[in-house]
């Protein structure tokens, strides 16, 4: 219930939807009571179910009041006027013109409700929308190490499709049908107290079977969308890899693994078929039941002469209550399809309640400008149990470069991550101009850095937008600009639309060095004043690498920078050197200090060198 709720309030201010929609809908039901109402008088009157001494109280006009026998003689003096005018055939039509006027009116009012309901579905499938991707891409780095992307993907997607087939389209039958019901008992209990009680007593049996069958929907649909969450994955990762997946021959077991996949989600979903679809069918069998019961029940009373209930009242009762099965139907119908919704849209809530290990203070410092230096003091890192760097400690001044080598995996990426704040170290402090980073709202403190990685993350758009990427307003002008300076400008030139030329997936349409390239034009455009620079060139050829360097070589100068290097002959002209070997600092210094001592860096070179 509390989830149900939780999503019903994406619909606030209900002020807005509710009043209209409550009004709608009730104007709907009290017509469409009204079609039924009008079948006992038409019993009575025209085809004389009534004697017409019995009717002859209702020739003078009722006194007013607010009560039901009030409407009641009041329709009677008016149904018998025209009766009077017209005579019986007359008044058929009259009772039959009434009876489409008041189905349109029924109809309409469904409709108008309807379009509210549509309103109430865009506002709450939008804010759950929302919701979900902003919490996403708040979250930090780390938790993307830790999720599978297929299943995020399948929350963002399926899951919030769920909630909008199930949940939302639901809220009609949640507030319209219990209404109508209401209402129509309402008017049964006017015809026969003892009658309706009997009715009453009868169909919660019929509700305790189905609650039953839907109880069980919400465990299978938890494991259908998560079913359906590893197979999105599986795509994700088999379109991304494709040139792997071939080299491999690894086709049969890709699509080994995929067709086991969709088989656990095949039976998942027979299996909640087979209840959901039992609701229907139990509860129409059982509705049917009911009226039977009532027939032999009801029709003994009036066949006794027990019951005040005449032959065209009788007629009339159980026309009226065959219509509370309708909506008693289209409950129990919602109650399995909101089991479903539930399930997902508590897959959706864990992503949204996550706790974002990394985010802004309250009152963050103001942070216009880098003046001094970045200092690491004591620092330590740690994913969850495993150790990555131990007790860092350099100082990286503005206008200098330092460059961290090393073996793989002895952190030196982490290292820059924390940086910009996509890790907090687990230990000691990283002070930008002697503030702590974590005093700082990370947008202020990512907006002073520039990033290249060694894979150049690009977007399925033009050239021109990727490389204006998070950058309001920029220039045709500047972007050229920028171009030139990465040296990317007379590849760009030479492509078939130029800068309006869309690169594809991942820039899939571009060569490596290309790629890279617009990514130093993205980070030239953005003017920050530090630079983090990851193997920038680890994976391009050697004719790439050279323009590349050469471009970042221009985005260095004057700026502070922290560059990462697979080739050490990238960072010889770096003001200090930092070997970072299984999370320690094992030697620091120029590359000409470093050469001269014997060492790892002395090691590395030489390896390189052959």
């Amino acid at each position: 219930m509390n989830t149900y709720l939780r999503i019903l309030s994406y619909a606030r201010p209900f002020s807005k939807f509710a009043p209209i929609y409550i009004l709608y809908a009730f104007l709907s039901i009290v017509f469409g009571l009204l079609n039924f109402t009008l079948l006992k008088p038409l019993f009575d009157v025209i085809f004389e179910q009534v004697a017409p001494e019995s009717l002859e109280k209702y020739r003078t006009l009722p006194e007013l009041g607010l009560t039901v026998d009030y409407f009641t003689s009041l329709f009677y003096h008016q149904f018998l006027n025209v009766q009077d005018l017209y005579g019986k055939m007359g008044t058929l039509v009259f009772v039959c013109i009434i009876i489409v006027i008041s189905v349109f009116l029924s109809n309409l009012f469904t409709y108008l409700s309807g379009v509210v309901l549509a309103k109430v579905r865009a506002v709450v499938i939008k804010g759950m929308r929302m919701d979900i991707f902003e919490k996403v891409s708040q979250l930090h780095i780390g938790y993307f190490s830790n999720e599978r992307k297929g299943d995020l993907m399948s929350k963002m997607t399926n899951d919030v499709q769920e909630v909008e087939n199930s949940i939302v389209q639901s809220l009609r039958v949640v507030f319209r049908e219990p209404a109508t019901i209401i209402l129509y008992f309402a008017v049964l209990f006017f015809m026969s107290v003892k009658l309706t009680l009997f009715t009453i007593l009868i169909i919660p049996i019929s509700g305790a079977i189905i609650g039953g069958i839907t109880k069980r929907l919400k465990r299978r649909a938890v494991q259908s969308q998560e079913s359906l969450g590893r197979i999105v994955n599986i795509l994700e990762e088999t379109l991304g890899g494709m040139r792997v997946v071939k080299a491999f021959n690894a086709e049969n077991f890709i699509r080994g693994k995929f067709d086991s996949e969709t088989e656990y989600y095949s039976q998942v979903n027979v299996n909640m078929a087979r209840k959901n679809e039992l609701a229907s069918p139990i509860s129409q069998f059982l509705g049917v039941s009911v009226v039977a019961g009532i027939l032999v029940y009801g029709g003994s009373l009036v066949l006794s002469g027990e019951s005040s209930l005449g032959a065209s009242d009788f007629i009339t009762y159980i026309i009226i209550f065959t219509q509370v099965l309708n909506p008693a139907k289209e409950i129990s119908r919602a109650a399995s399809s909101i089991q479903r919704g539930i399930a997902s849209a508590e897959r959706i809530f864990q992503v949204i309640d996550t706790h974002a290990k990394i985010s802004s203070p309250t009152t963050p410092k103001p942070l216009n400008a880098f003046n001094t230096s970045i200092d690491f003091k004591n620092v330590s890192f740690a994913y969850e149990d495993q150790n990555v760097l131990q007790n860092i400690t350099f100082s990286l001044e503005k206008g200098k470069t330092i460059a961290l080598v090393g073996p793989s995996g002895g952190g030196k990426s982490t290292l820059a991550d924390l940086v910009p704040r996509f890790y907090d170290p687990t230990q000691g402090q990283i002070l930008l101009d002697g503030t702590d980073l974590k005093e700082f709202s990370t947008s202020d403190l990512r907006s002073l850095m520039g990033i290249v990685t060694q894979e150049s993350i690009l977007f399925n758009d033009t050239v021109f937008n990727n490389i204006a990427f998070g950058i309001e307003g920029a220039t045709e002008s500047q972007v050229i600009e920028a171009a030139k300076i990465a040296n990317a400008h007379d590849f760009i030139s030479q492509l078939e639309k130029g800068y309006l030329t869309n690169i594809g997936d991942r820039g899939s349409k571009l060569s490596g060095g290309q790629r890279q390239r617009l990514s130093i034009a993205r980070a030239v455009l953005k003017n920050p004043p530090i630079l983090i620079l990851d193997e920038a060139t680890s994976a391009l050829d050697s004719e790439s690498e050279l323009l590349v360097q050469e471009a970042l070589t221009k985005l260095m100068n004057n700026r502070t920078t922290l560059v990462i290097a697979h080739r050490l002959s990238t960072i010889q002209h770096a003001d200090e050197i930092l070997v970072i070997e299984k999370g320690k600092i094992v030697q620091r210094g120029t590359h000409s200090q470093l050469m001269a001592s014997e060492g790892l860096y002395q090691k590395l070179s030489s390896i390189q060198a052959v």
